[in-house]
């Protein structure tokens, strides 16, 4: 059940007034969780489980759920996810993700996720290294060189600084799969913020999910939904379908599970269509990435190694009328 503010309250006194004063002076080090309400009251444990919807918290004596709409903030030993670079590759992969909201989440995923602006238009992007490597769709950069990417670096007091950066390197393109791999440079040199891509596959229908991007040049928009379907067919190509609202400028952003993770990268939407959402799963982008040398980008020859002309198709059967002589046996 959910517990009321006065409970908690309660709950917070007991926790707070078994913490003796050697442990206060300890507190950073401290390996508890910290959930801290929305009233003004924190609760100290072990958080042994979590969802989008609500966290629970071993106190010692008991263990009390709260819903996430009377949480502030979850901060704690385990509390965040740890990250390990996967051999050979530039993206990352979260072990042992945590469940959170959207708005935790948002807090802490949000400045991994960029605007990505051409001469022509704009999309978004999602950074998956500290280097600065980042994601997007092949059609948002399509026939342009001319980039500029916007970040949202966090600061101190936790608000983000907006800068834009237009040292960008169009690094891999695979218009097949609608991707393309971008470089940006820190304007101070130092490292990036970044999200981590879903290692082994895990969809199921219905599961929550949302998207941040700039629809229509709104920045820094988030919205919600649920996976549709696991796989949609087009082109020979598998989508997830969403009902998460998908809108122009959304195309190259991420599409999240409730553990933080990038299963998906938003690419289209059904004119005319409504909660008709789609984005490019994971594994693709993976082998994208691991193998971006094939698809590398070549300023003076932008068709090399990506683009491949079809031959003109017979206008008449039969076969040429060169070849109509007496040798033909």
């Amino acid at each position: 059940m959910t517990i009321p503010a006065a409970a908690v309250a309660a709950i917070a006194i007991l926790v707070t007034s078994a913490t003796t004063a050697a442990s206060i002076a300890e507190e950073v080090d401290d390996p508890r969780d910290v959930v801290r309400l929305k009233d003004g009251g924190e609760v100290r444990g072990e958080i042994v489980k979590r969802d989008d919807r609500s966290v629970w918290v071993d106190v010692g004596p008991t263990v009390v759920r709260f819903d996430l709409d009377q949480v502030d903030e979850i901060v704690g030993g385990s509390g965040a996810s740890s990250v390990v670079v996967d051999d050979g590759t530039l993206f990352r992969i979260a072990l042992e993700p945590v469940e959170l909201s959207p708005k935790e989440h948002a807090r802490l995923l949000g400045p991994a996720v960029i605007k990505v602006s051409t001469p022509s238009g704009l999309g978004s992007g999602v950074i998956i290294s500290p280097d600065g490597h980042a994601i997007t769709n092949a059609h948002v950069v399509q026939n342009e060189t001319a980039l500029r990417a916007t970040v949202w670096f966090a600061q101190g007091d936790g608000t983000l600084k907006r800068t834009d950066i237009d040292d960008v390197e169009l690094v891999a393109v695979n218009n097949h799969l609608d991707l393309a791999l971008v470089r940006i440079m820190h304007p101070d040199g130092g490292d990036f913020e970044f999200a981590p891509v879903q290692g082994p596959e895990k969809l199921d229908i219905g599961q929550p999910v949302f998207a941040i991007g700039n629809p229509l040049g709104l920045e820094r928009t988030l919205t919600q939904g649920v996976v549709s379907t696991t796989q949609r067919n087009f082109n020979g190509l598998t989508y997830i379908q969403t009902d998460t609202p998908i809108n122009p400028g959304n195309s190259g952003g991420p599409l999240f599970n409730t553990r933080g993770e990038v299963i998906g990268i938003t690419n289209m939407g059904i004119l005319g269509g409504e909660a008709l959402g789609f984005a490019i799963p994971a594994r693709y982008v993976k082998d994208f990435v691991r193998n971006r040398e094939a698809f590398t980008y070549d300023r003076s020859n932008p068709n090399s190694g990506h683009i491949y002309h079809l031959p003109p198709s017979r206008q008449r059967a039969g076969g040429p009328s060169i070849l109509d002589d007496a040798t033909g046996g």
